[in-house]
């Protein structure tokens, strides 16, 4: 019997578009011809000349990303510092001015990721935040909801854009258009920069990234950083500089092994299960979440995530089973792709704890059964960390 056509009476009401929003830089990556992709609720570039040049680029040379669309909160005044740490999940008194922390938003009652952040310690008063972009109004409100009078919660996340500098070449970058470098890993330090941008305004430069190359993080007024931009890509160009997109991002942290929020963490993972128990302050008296999480830590958590790495030329993507055998399922892919430097299928997989961390397992790849071998990230050398 044919379907019967739906009337005009039950027809769908039509959905408006949602009106994405842009980045301060958008314009220079329509010129530059990128491709984009919705993050967030946010319009970003994700590739100009090519993930994989992109990608090599990066590991061999330098890239410049815009990551605007990441959150930016500042929590100012009297306990601060406090405060945060009293909910964040890593403990904010291993550092103290100048330097940037990552750490988790955890559910108080469950211990799920609400999100993973970048603490920027100005000082005991005054903190920025740096979260992702789909996630930062939740942990705005979030924040919002138990601060004391005393505490300015200010969301930033239009106001300042963030460029991604990374590389082996990053340092000479900086350099030459008059930016610190060489400071520690997970520092930072704010200058102006004058001949580029207007005498007030400062540069916000940290060493970190999500790429696992020697790089920086720099955070400007959004009307400033397309001056910023314009002097990156022009002074890097005896260094061999690309403009990189969100693409190239994502097998570089891949290749690292780095959680990517949405897929490998959720408010359905825990610290314990995605392996950063390293991000979590276990002798702090309160965070969100602390007693179920030193419970599940204690018990040892059902499943936890591994790297995947493929035997023969299988592609790992997220959502497809993993199996010991055909018919016994211990887990799912959750970030997979091909691997530029290591020429392979990668990626992490939730796996049931009691599976043997080097066993092989097998992914259902279009119902073709593909063989992997469990293994612990990084898939490649990482510099993040080196002098």
């Amino acid at each position: 019997m044919p379907e019967q056509t739906p009337s005009a009476a039950s027809s769908p009401e039509p959905v408006e578009p949602v009106e994405l929003i842009e980045s301060p830089l958008h314009q220079r990556h329509v010129a530059l011809g990128a491709k984009f992709g919705e993050f967030g609720g946010w319009t970003m570039p994700l590739e100009y000349a090519g993930v994989l040049k992109e990608h090599t680029a990066v590991r061999e040379r330098v890239g410049v990303f815009d990551v605007s669309h990441l959150g930016k909160i500042t929590v100012s005044g009297p306990g601060a510092a406090d405060f945060l740490n009293a909910r964040l999940s890593n403990d904010l008194g291993r550092i103290g001015p100048g330097k940037a922390q990552y750490t988790l938003c955890c559910d108080a009652e469950t211990g799920g990721i609400v999100d993973d952040l970048i603490v920027y310690y100005r000082d005991e008063t005054h903190l920025l935040l740096v979260p992702n972009a789909a996630n930062s109004a939740e942990i705005l409100r979030r924040l919002t909801a138990e601060a004391p009078a005393a505490l300015t919660i200010t969301d930033h996340h239009t106001d300042h854009a963030v460029l991604a500098v990374q590389g082996p070449s990053s340092d000479e970058l900086l350099e030459a258009v008059g930016l610190p470098a060489g400071h520690a890993y997970m520092s930072f330090l704010e200058q102006g920069l004058p001949g580029v941008l207007d005498d007030e305004v400062g540069v916000v430069v940290c060493r970190t990234g999500y790429t696992g190359e020697r790089g920086y993080e720099l955070i400007v007024a959004a009307a400033a950083a397309g001056a910023l931009w314009d002097a990156l890509l022009a002074k890097g160009e005896p260094l061999g500089v690309l403009p990189a997109g969100l693409g190239a991002r994502d097998t570089l942290r891949t290749e690292m092994g780095y959680p990517l929020h949405g897929q490998d963490i959720s408010l359905d993972v825990t610290p314990n299960q995605a392996r950063l128990g390293w991000a979590v302050g276990w002798k702090k008296d309160a965070f969100w979440g602390r007693d179920a999480l030193i419970a599940e830590k204690e018990a040892g958590p059902a499943r936890v995530l591994r790297g995947i790495v493929a035997t023969g030329r299988g592609i790992p993507r997220p959502h497809m089973s993993v199996s010991l055998t055909k018919d016994v399922p211990v887990g799912e892919v959750t970030s997979g792709t091909f691997s530029p430097t290591r020429k392979t299928g990668i990626g992490l997989a939730l796996v049931q704890r009691v599976v043997d961390p080097e066993a092989e397992v097998g992914v259902d790849i279009r119902g073709r059964r593909e063989i992997f071998q469990l293994t612990d990230p990084p898939f490649v050398p990482a510099h993040v960390r080196e002098d």
